[in-house]
């Protein structure tokens, strides 16, 4: 089996693993209210992708009681 000949050291297996890092999650604006979401998606808050409205957003009713 091959082994490595020295010991890597830790300078080296880091700047090799530099770029390892997370990207950011790509966002857009929604062209009808105005709020970010994920791109090619319908919007979360008012439900709009590419022209027309494919779900309802549920209006949260909150009651107040006394």
């Amino acid at each position: 089996m091959a082994l490595p000949k020295r010991k890597i050291s830790r300078s080296k297996s880091r700047k090799r693993r530099t770029h390892y890092k997370i990207a950011k999650p790509g966002v857009s604006l929604c062209s009808n209210c105005g709020e970010y979401r994920p791109p090619h998606r319908a919007c979360p808050s008012c439900g709009f992708y590419k022209g027309r409205i494919l779900f309802k957003h549920a209006e949260e009713s909150v009651e107040e009681t006394a």
